[in-house]
């Protein structure tokens, strides 16, 4: 059995059920009807996302920080977090009052507090 190609297609052994040709097969009703089938719109629902956790990165971690876990324990989280509130408060007054005192501008200031921020989470003072 011989077997040829032709520029107009395979010629040979094997059937195929394809009946037309490329250009022909996608105009027309069948378009239309592919059209019609495919939605307009599609609903996406929104991701779910857990809320925000304002969690300490070293939590747990530094040297004050058993002794904290311990006061919050001992005295309860309300009274715990009020009292830590007042330190932090008073602690953002003396350095203000020291960046007045060399003046230092809001800037500055503002970076100091945030470094005490930070020194205060390595040494485990916001466990």
């Amino acid at each position: 059995m011989a077997t040829s190609i032709s520029a107009t297609g395979f010629q040979g052994g094997f059937g195929t059920s394809f009946k037309g040709s490329w250009g022909a097969s996608i105009v027309g009703e069948d378009y239309a009807m592919l059209i019609k089938s495919v939605p307009n719109h599609v609903r996406v629902g929104k991701p779910v996302k857990s809320p925000p956790m304002m969690k300490n990165v070293n939590e747990g971690k530094g040297v004050f920080a058993p002794v904290v876990v311990i006061t919050r324990q001992v005295i309860g989280k309300k009274r715990f977090n009020q009292l830590r509130g007042k330190a932090i408060a008073l602690h953002s007054q003396v350095i203000t009052e020291f960046c007045r005192s060399i003046g230092a501008d809001p800037k500055q200031r503002q970076g100091l507090i945030r470094l005490a921020k930070k020194n205060g989470e390595r040494l485990g003072f916001l466990a």
